[in-house]
């Protein structure tokens, strides 16, 4: 399924995450302005550019202009899903807009009929979250929901011409322009194009990124993973991206360095209960004695040491960090993660030489991160192809990649969507001779049953097994239709035969399931205008435009049937999972959503299968410690790596608890959350507990 990290609104630009901010000016006469530098006239009548993800292109943005009016259409497909937005801006002399008109789709299918008018001073909007009016006077910047990436070129002049770089944002917010660096490559008639990169801040938990030419022109929007640029420019975007990959790493070891406590000698967490995977339940009041990265001792609440930093636990509890079993690692979501005392992360496919290069910068001590597990993955070349790991056009081919990811020091083996459903038998039993597991989803026009018949340990997705008791052999799973077609899954009758077989395999041959609860929860139930179940705890946290995006449908719903099916089509997921738990198959807790808080939600719908908190705080650390054979975590005890946090209520008796992080340990590195959490624009949740 492959949903990337829901912290911003501009997953429509990119499969992987909060990548951008999209805006345009209402922009007011002012004398105090700076000369301006951009007009009508100095746009272009036609411009295209190129989408690009893993160095392969799967869309276009285009441009035209006829007078005041620029027509954007912007479209791509990757992994068999993207957006298609088309914008309609009328531009004002100086080129700003007074009228915008956006329709379209987004990357899952929701519609978009979003629209944006100035006259005079007022400025009023309406997009999927509802209507809103401002009295415009200073200068300030709309942030809209969803529109092409080429607004973001009209900002940036903006915020060029503006004091400091600096203007106030609707719906909220204050945007702040930052020149990085200026370069020079090589055009396609052999001159050099002199280039400058600009970063766009304040209004999201990150910056985006993007680069103008000499002339001040859009050249490219930029992410480590994903790009938009200037056609006939498309061999350089690799190097564009790595520009970005840097920036965005620079930021984050710039946090780390000043949030990263490496005290002198030992630390000693005193006064804590600790939570014991053994008796699901919390010790007497203890202390927590670290050495270097492992724990030393478990010891009196009031034992002391010399030249020891005592952190005060206050009473609180202790909880061995927990587990993200699938992840599409970032440098964000790094930092996210270990906040939220996810220490440890199964990484389920990625951009291999971005995720090693990740991984030495976490291991380093560079970057805030938590342990990662790699996942080898491998797909078939198709039109639908998602662009990561090994991507392959026969069986020899994928039986190489293994081979490979062995050799790499791969965990196991992940198949996708574009596989030949009748090479899984052999890929399986080359990993199975490595000694690696072999999980993932169901190629299309295959059915779970004939993985689970090749081998597969564990199933990725609940809907990649639901799918096949309610799709025909033709239908094409590569497309949205392994989404939408879950609209048919209420119809479904659980004690058939045909859902019967299928469990009875997974029992016999001890086959986990990876379902991604929670991503299934923000599919089926979000709607637009209303806030994400999962994120009702800590939206009031988030920055104004993450708190929006968390108020869009990722559906299209359009009415009150599908209303209801998807609705209901998520209370059967939780039927058959908790089906699959009576029957003794082991639930592997992953998010597919960049781990984080989407961690803690994940686990507190697991409530709905039937378990207890005490039981899925020993899931979520212990258990999966076990499952992948790192036995030196999972629990507070001697010996085991100093990876846990501090929360100051019970989460035995209420796992919500787990949300309200005072302090992290990541092998000895100690976070405090409201330290980092400003930083990122997050409202902090609890105080920093005391030092002596």
């Amino acid at each position: 399924m492959h949903f990337a990290n829901k912290t911003s609104k501009l997953k429509r630009w990119s499969p992987y995450g909060a990548v951008g901010l999209l805006v345009f000016v209402l922009f007011q006469a002012c004398t105090t302005q700076k000369e301006r530098t951009f007009s009508l006239s100095d746009l272009p009548s036609e411009e295209s550019f190129t989408v690009i993800t893993g160095e392969t292109n799967v869309g276009y943005l285009k441009l035209s202009r006829s007078g005041d009016t620029l027509i954007t259409d912007y479209d791509y497909k990757n992994n068999g899903r993207g957006p298609t937005i088309a914008d309609t801006i009328i531009l004002n002399a100086d080129g700003l807009p007074v009228k915008w008109d956006i329709e379209g789709s987004t990357t899952f299918g929701n519609k978009i009929d979003e629209h944006f008018k100035l006259q005079g001073k007022l400025a009023s909007w309406v997009d999927v979250t509802g209507s809103g009016t401002a009295t415009v006077g200073e200068p300030t910047l709309y942030i809209d929901q969803n529109g092409s990436p080429y607004s973001l070129f009209i900002s940036t002049w903006a915020l060029l011409n503006a004091p400091d770089s600096t203007l106030n944002a609707l719906p909220a917010g204050k945007l702040k322009l930052t020149q990085l660096e200026t370069f020079s490559v090589t055009s396609p008639d052999s001159t050099q194009l002199p280039l400058t990169t600009y970063a766009i801040s304040g209004a999201d938990m990150n910056p985006t990124y993007l680069i103008l030419d000499d002339n001040r022109q859009y050249f490219a929007f930029i992410h480590p993973h994903f790009a938009v640029i200037r056609s006939g420019f498309e061999g350089i975007e690799k190097s564009m991206r790595q520009l970005a990959a840097k920036y965005s790493a620079e930021r984050y070891e710039h946090l780390q360095q000043h949030y990263a406590h490496n005290y002198a000698g030992k630390v000693r967490v005193k006064n804590v209960r600790l939570f014991d995977p053994h008796t699901l339940a919390l010790t007497g009041p203890s202390s927590v004695l670290i050495s270097g990265d492992k724990i030393v001792s478990i010891d009196a609440a009031d034992a002391s040491g010399e030249n020891e930093t005592e952190i005060d636990g206050a009473g609180g509890t202790l909880v061995a960090g927990l587990y993200d079993m699938h992840a599409h690692m970032g440098v964000n979501e790094s930092l996210l993660n270990v906040l939220a005392g996810v220490t440890s992360v199964r990484d389920m496919g990625n951009d291999n030489a971005v995720l090693d290069s990740l991984i030495d910068h976490i291991e380093g001590g560079v970057l805030a991160g938590p342990r990662i597990t790699r996942m080898g993955f491998i797909e078939g070349k198709s039109p639908y192809s998602a662009n990561n790991g090994i991507l392959v056009e026969s069986e020899e081919e994928a039986l190489a990649a293994v081979t490979t990811y062995h050799e790499k020091g791969y965990y196991g083996i992940k198949l996708y969507n574009s596989m030949n459903g009748d090479w899984a038998p052999a890929i399986v039993k080359k990993a199975h001779e490595f000694g690696m597991p072999v999980m993932g989803h169901v190629p299309a026009f295959s059915n779970a049953n004939a993985m689970l018949r090749a081998g597969f340990d564990e199933m990725t997705h609940i809907n990649q097994v639901m799918l096949g008791w309610v799709l025909t052999p033709e239908e094409d799973t590569r497309t949205l239709l392994r989404l939408t077609a879950m609209q048919r899954f209420p119809k479904l009758d659980l004690n058939s035969p045909k859902v019967q077989e299928t469990l009875n395999l997974m029992v016999k041959n001890k086959t986990a399931i990876d379902p991604t609860l929670a991503i299934h929860e923000a599919l089926l139930l979000s709607r637009n205008g209303e806030t994400w179940p999962g994120a009702l705890d800590y939206i009031d946290h988030m920055p104004a435009n993450v708190q929006r995006s968390y108020k869009e449908a990722m559906a299209n719903i359009s009415t009150a049937e599908e209303d209801t099916a998807y609705s209901q089509a998520f209370d059967q997921i939780v039927a058959t999972l908790k089906m699959m738990k009576d029957r003794g198959i082991l639930i592997v807790p992953g998010t597919d959503l960049g781990g984080g808080f989407n961690v803690h939600r994940e686990l507190e719908l697991y409530q709905q299968l039937g378990y207890t908190p005490a039981e899925l705080l020993k899931l979520d650390s212990y258990d999966m410690a076990n499952y992948l054979g790192q036995k030196d975590r999972g629990a507070i005890e001697p010996g085991m790596l100093a990876d846990f946090f501090l929360i100051p209520g019970d989460p035995t008796k209420d796992l919500k608890a787990i949300k309200t992080i005072s302090m992290v340990s990541r092998g000895g590195t100690i976070y405090y959350p409201s330290e980092v959490f400003p930083e990122l624009g997050i409202e902090p949740f609890v105080e920093k507990p005391a030092l002596n």
